[in-house]
């Protein structure tokens, strides 16, 4: 048996997250098994969505994380990494500086990624470890910055699409009513073949409303939880989410617009309730650098 340690850093537009996982190759069988999880609350799609431009203040954050990313996996004696960036350093005009900063300061390489890749690579995670295989979902992450599409029919993924429409865009007034029209229509086109349509939900908000739902194991919450929950959610203030609920304060604000995308493509779909894997982008990515160590071989 052979185990190493990959890590993937996942630079958002809400937060900034090192995933580390232990990787297990016994009998020509490969088993990944999550070891840590740091996540920093930086929030970038606040300077990006707004002024174009990643802040000093934050630039200075990003560089002090991926210093402390970089220390960790030292200790972990990680064998190697991918760091990935999407919408908030994808818009920033100073994105390329940012990555060519942090490369020089802290030896991190950072890679920006389309919407496209992104969704490739949230799609590829282990989802149908907890669903069944024959059935057809649409897979929906949602992110601060943007929300990936993909339809998964038996297993495979056939179609993609990546919309300018996440959690800190929605909070700064940064979605119009044509790009709501635009992700509704691609949803519907997708879908309306199929006699049934499950949504398969990824994404921090989504896992944190499941357990607020106190759903246990892997069934999926329904449409008509996550309408309650909104309206519960709609009438309460930040502070008494924060207080009442217990919700972090960097949670607090965005679960209310991730709520919206979920109910909406809910709607769109026509899909009754939505499976939620636990995995993300994070996921996807320490699959994708097995893929790349296996190619090597």
């Amino acid at each position: 048996m052979k185990i190493k340690k990959y890590a993937a850093i996942d630079i958002g537009s809400n937060a900034i997250r090192m995933l580390v996982s232990n990787v297990i190759e016994n009998n020509g069988k490969q088993i990944i098994l999550k070891n840590a999880l740091v996540r920093v609350p930086i929030r970038l799609g606040e300077d990006s969505f707004t002024s174009g431009m990643i802040s000093k203040k934050n630039l200075k954050r990003i560089k002090k994380s991926m210093k402390s990313f970089s220390l960790l996996m030292r200790v972990h004696d990680v064998k190697d990494y991918l760091a990935y960036a999407t919408s908030a350093l994808r818009e920033a005009k100073n994105g390329n500086k940012v990555v060519e900063e942090v490369l020089s300061k802290t030896g991190i390489k950072i890679e920006i990624i389309d919407g496209k890749k992104e969704a490739k690579i949230i799609s590829n995670t282990n989802v149908f470890d907890v669903v069944d295989l024959e059935k057809n979902f649409l897979y929906v992450d949602v992110g601060g910055g943007s929300t990936e599409f993909s339809i998964l029919e038996n297993g495979i993924r056939t179609h993609s699409k990546s919309f300018k429409i996440g959690t800190v865009r929605l909070l700064n007034n940064g979605v119009s009513e044509a790009l709501w029209q635009a992700a509704g229509d691609w949803v519907k086109k997708h879908t309306r073949d199929f006699a049934k349509v499950y949504l398969l939900g990824t994404g921090g908000n989504i896992n944190k409303l499941h357990k607020m739902a106190n759903i246990k194991d892997n069934r999926p919450i329904t449409f008509l939880t996550l309408n309650a929950m909104y309206s519960m959610l709609s009438k309460m203030t930040y502070e008494q989410r924060i207080i009442e609920l217990g919700l972090n304060p960097d949670r607090s604000d965005v679960i209310l617009p991730a709520l919206q995308i979920y109910l909406r493509t809910l709607k769109w779909s026509g899909a009754k309730v939505v499976y939620v894997p636990k995995v993300g982008l994070s996921d996807g990515m320490i699959r994708e650098l097995c893929k790349k160590k296996a190619k090597k071989k």
